[in-house]
């Protein structure tokens, strides 16, 4: 059995605005830190030293508020993050910076199509969906050949994580807003001959 715990990132700067910030570098906000500290507690409670499986391994995306998060849950596990931009957030084309409301003024047919329909719909000169499950998925099958037996984080951002969560639970798509990925969730999966979603946006 191979365990995953895969999270999102604590909350970034200006998390209040609902923006899409997709590939745009923004820091975590004070509390995003202590978010992820108290996070980092119960992991390391959990699954570090002393545990049947500790955890051995710890990946994040390439973005800051991914990178920091990830280096607070891996100092307790004596683990150094690895790197891997295929963890990067979806990119949101011309859509990146903006607000909701902002997109709804500019582009309201646009966005509406692509809050009923994300697979059909994607934003303007940004990854489709399903570019960015071909992405997320092969960058996780990637990292579990590499870790098969094993406990591993993950930690990367809100749209990665429901693609990979609807995947492994084989639902479509096209619901990927019916997952809630709040800052600092965390998921656990456990990878027998079939995944295991044990826990879902997990928030300590």
């Amino acid at each position: 059995m191979t365990k995953i715990f895969l999270i999102r990132h604590g909350e970034t700067v200006d998390a209040n605005s609902r923006r899409y910030k997709g590939h745009i570098d923004i820091a975590l906000s004070d509390n995003g830190v202590a978010q992820v500290t108290r996070l980092s507690d119960y992991i390391s409670s959990n699954a570090g030293e002393g545990s049947d499986v500790p955890i051995g391994a710890v990946y994040c995306s390439d973005l800051s508020r991914a990178r920091k998060s990830a280096e607070i849950i891996a100092g307790p596990l004596g683990l150094k993050p690895v790197v891997n931009i295929g963890l990067k957030e979806r990119n949101f084309g011309v859509w990146e910076g903006l607000t909701f409301d902002e997109i709804k003024e500019k582009w309201p047919d646009a966005f509406d199509s692509w809050a009923a329909n994300p697979v059909e719909f994607s934003p303007m000169e940004g990854e489709s969906t399903l570019e960015v499950k071909d992405r997320a998925m092969k960058t996780f099958n990637e990292i579990i050949s590499k870790h098969e037996g094993e406990s591993i984080a993950l930690v990367a951002h809100g749209g990665i994580n429901r693609v990979i969560l609807c995947e492994l639970l084989g639902i479509p798509l096209e619901n990927i807003f019916r997952i809630e990925q709040d800052f600092a969730a965390m998921n656990e999966i456990e990878l027998w001959d079939y995944p295991v979603v044990k826990k879902i946006n997990y928030v300590v």
